[in-house]
């Protein structure tokens, strides 16, 4: 393979919330990046200085083009031009909670008409230990050229924390090649973006790596949630114990309770895990566990809400939900707990308004629900406030002074002074 470039030119595949922070990162370092999304709205947003991702204002979108390296579009073409290939497309679960994974399979083909020798290719999505090697690899080859001589493989799976206030360079970076020249392209790439790199054997080592962070998260958060019900029989606040337990200067990491777990990794990325293990004969009955317990979460907050609003029935409440994404300070609506939620509580008959600085329309089933502004006037004929996602820039002091009950999931309202008619789950 030929020598390697000191600035690159890379092609990132898929420019959401993963690929375009990359992109942003590559190009802030003096590299040409060319962007690919077949989604044309996310490009026409983008040509035209238009931000889709709450990470990302106006002028920080202008920023990106401010030299002239940035190009994007849907088609692949451009990968003809580019050194390194980077992968960063959904992985979403199918209609079976099995690995669908399309989105990868889709870029990989696209790329074959214009590969040629010399490139690196990088798969970034969240995935099964073997992708690369048995899935990836294959596809690639149809072409002739082989891993490890004509062209680089390797995976490295991405840390990105929407919403956080984490810079991307400092977050260190895995990386495994499929072979050890592999490794050592995608290690030089990276490590002239990242502070840290930390390079493993292979890209199975890597694949995996990524599924035990998100995993770990899901186990402890599910655990969090599955003593809910018992700290509730007993008087007990678990955000109070949480915080206490918390002062144990060793041994002990938060974790806490929720309305049930969202967003494009943490409740998918251990059923990957799952189906992999399955594949192998392989059981891990905490995963399974775990997901009893995330998947009963709705209906265990729709029956407190019920609980609450005693001795009037569902159906003659209006609830107000404050928060609909999957995690606070961003618009991503992956896996949102909250949908099922509302779901539920419209299928009791309650009247739902909702209110979230992110979001301004919902689709549920065949229901449409608009965002309605928080003043004291709407919340007049509010029976209960479910609080489901803790922005940063709400009011939460305006519903718990103006709505009867506040039901508080996410412990949004701790500040709030007086909070008697806040329960907290």
């Amino acid at each position: 393979m030929k020598e390697h470039a000191s600035n690159y030119k890379i092609g990132i595949i898929g420019l959401g919330y993963v690929g375009l922070p990359l992109a942003e990162l590559f190009l802030e370092k003096g590299n040409t990046v060319y962007g690919i999304d077949t989604d044309e709205r996310k490009i026409n947003m983008l040509n035209k200085r238009q931000s889709y991702l709450s990470d990302y204002k106006k002028n920080e979108i202008r920023n990106l083009f401010s030299k002239n390296s940035f190009h994007v579009g849907t088609t692949f073409n451009v990968i003809e031009k580019v050194d390194v290939i980077i992968i960063c497309v959904p992985t979403p679960l199918d209609d079976h909670d099995q690995p669908d994974l399309k989105y990868v399979i889709g870029a990989a083909q696209n790329l074959l008409p214009h590969l040629r020798r010399g490139q690196l290719i990088v798969l970034e999505s969240s995935t099964y230990p073997g992708t690369c090697e048995e899935l990836l690899k294959p596809i690639l080859e149809s072409t002739g050229l082989l891993v490890g001589r004509e062209i680089s493989l390797a995976y490295s799976p991405e840390r990105i924390d929407p919403g956080s206030k984490w810079e991307l360079e400092h977050i260190p970076k895995v990386v495994g090649g499929v072979t050890p020249s592999c490794t050592s392209y995608a290690k030089e790439v990276y490590e002239a973006v990242f502070k840290r790199m930390v390079v493993v054997s292979s890209p199975r080592v890597a694949e995996m790596t990524k599924l035990l962070e998100n995993s770990q998260r899901y186990l402890n958060i599910s655990f969090m949630n599955s003593l809910l019900k018992i700290c509730e029989e007993l008087d007990i606040s678990l955000w109070e114990v949480i915080e206490a337990a918390g002062t144990k200067p060793y041994g002990f990491t938060k974790y806490y309770p929720g309305p049930g777990v969202g967003g494009h990794c943490i409740p998918v990325d251990p059923l990957y895990l799952l189906w992999k293990s399955r594949e192998h004969h392989i059981d891990l009955p905490f995963i399974e566990l775990c997901r009893q317990v995330n998947e009963d979460m709705p209906s265990l907050i729709v029956e407190r809400v019920a609980k609450t609003l005693r001795p009037k029935e569902l159906n003659e409440c209006n609830v107000l939900v404050i928060g609909v994404t999957y995690k606070k300070d961003v618009n991503d609506m992956r896996e949102s707990i909250a949908l099922h939620i509302i779901e539920q509580l419209l299928e009791s008959g309650v009247k739902v308004d909702y209110f979230d600085p992110y979001v301004n329309e919902l689709k549920i089933g065949e229901t449409v629900l608009h965002a309605v502004p928080l003043t004291a006037r709407n919340m007049r004929n509010i029976d209960c406030t479910l609080i489901l996602t803790d922005h940063s820039n709400i009011p939460y002091e305006l519903f718990v002074k103006h709505t009867p009950v506040v039901i508080d999931t996410r412990n949004a309202t701790s500040k709030v002074a007086d909070r008697k008619n806040v329960i907290l789950l």
